[in-house]
């Protein structure tokens, strides 16, 4: 399931693993900016032990137990072989590295597959969500809400002084409560997209915005008949006035890079009797360029104008396609003496 993350991610060795060897890790530090004074005081780590997603927490009570911290994560990932994180690639992975590079301890996934998933977030959602925070998507995009114990990023490293000051550790449950649902929703949001990635029309996927994205991830990865397919839906479920432009002028570029003239041509028809505007007007532009015959592709422009006129469509988007429409059957008809 795991086979187009493995392509995005350029790392065959994703696919081949099976999901008991993925470690999900996650760190709460004594600071945001990194740097060798930065350390973790906390990691949450889980993997699937016999089917169950097993997670656990490792705690710096003091800083002088690092070591014996480091050691007691290096034990838990033992029998894992990939490492699943979000941001971690630039942030919680470097930083683990720097603390076990200080006390000369091996570190445990050295050369292990990376999957980070936050930039695949940001490929898959950032034209139609405002954040891509974790949290931010586990409750617009997995639907879950986390309970008040929640303490946000920003005041944990301050918790953990005041813990270190007082040696009262309850304010610190909060903390444990974030990690875990950091760890959690990292597996929940591995699986969405697989899922997703998967199979993207069996109703998982309900925004056009979303749809084009995965069109774009598609067409990167070289599956450009799946792409298509990605992009007519987007357009189908409609978009604001600006991604509807680029995302038509995306499918259109999509279909000419193809490059199978034969394959395109039988897409665009099959298009085309599903009133797919687009589709009419790559067939006026074949027959205009490719195959000289201005009355056959005033035809195609013709019968894309009808279909305009007749759909129920925002009069943005009438507006686009009739100028387009219109520009081209003047110039076709100039061609043809008409």
């Amino acid at each position: 399931p795991l086979s187009f993350i493995s392509q995005w991610a350029n790392d065959a060795r994703i696919a081949e693993l099976p999901i008991h060897k993925f470690a999900f890790l996650d760190t709460e530090t004594s600071g945001l900016s990194g740097g060798t004074g930065t350390y973790a005081f906390l990691v949450g780590a889980a993997r699937f032990v016999d089917g169950k997603f097993v997670l656990r927490q490792v705690f710096l009570r003091d800083p002088s137990e690092e070591p014996a911290m480091l050691e007691a994560l290096i034990h838990f990932l033992a029998p894992c072989e990939a490492l699943v994180t979000f941001n971690g690639k630039s942030f919680d992975a470097p930083l683990l590295v720097t603390r076990y590079s200080l006390h000369r301890i091996p570190v445990p996934f050295k050369n292990y597959p990376h999957l980070d998933l936050l930039p695949l977030a940001r490929r898959l959602w950032r034209d139609r969500l405002p954040s891509r925070a974790l949290k931010y998507l586990e409750e617009h995009v997995l639907g879950f809400t986390r309970t008040s114990e929640e303490v946000p990023g920003y005041e944990i490293p301050w918790l953990y002084f005041d813990y270190l000051r007082t040696g009262n550790a309850s304010p610190m449950a909060g903390v444990f409560y974030h990690n875990a649902m950091d760890v959690v929703a990292m597996a929940a949001l591995l699986a969405h997209v697989s899922e997703l990635l998967a199979d993207p029309y069996n109703g998982r996927v309900e925004h056009g915005l979303d749809f084009i994205a995965l069109g774009k991830l598609f067409e990167d990865l070289g599956h450009w008949d799946e792409a298509a397919r990605l992009f007519e839906r987007g357009l189908e479920l409609g978009l604001e006035e600006s991604d509807f432009g680029v995302a038509v002028k995306r499918l259109s570029i999509l279909q000419k890079k193809r490059g199978d003239v034969d394959q395109a041509l039988r897409l665009w028809e099959q298009a085309a009797e599903r009133g797919h505007i687009y589709a009419y007007i790559e067939l006026a532009k074949h027959y205009e360029h490719k195959m000289r015959d201005a009355k056959t592709s005033i035809k195609w422009a013709k019968s894309a104008r009808r279909q305009v006129e007749h759909a129920d469509l925002p009069t943005y988007i009438r507006k686009h396609w009739l100028a387009e429409i219109d520009h081209r059957l003047e110039r076709l008809e100039r061609k043809a003496g008409l």
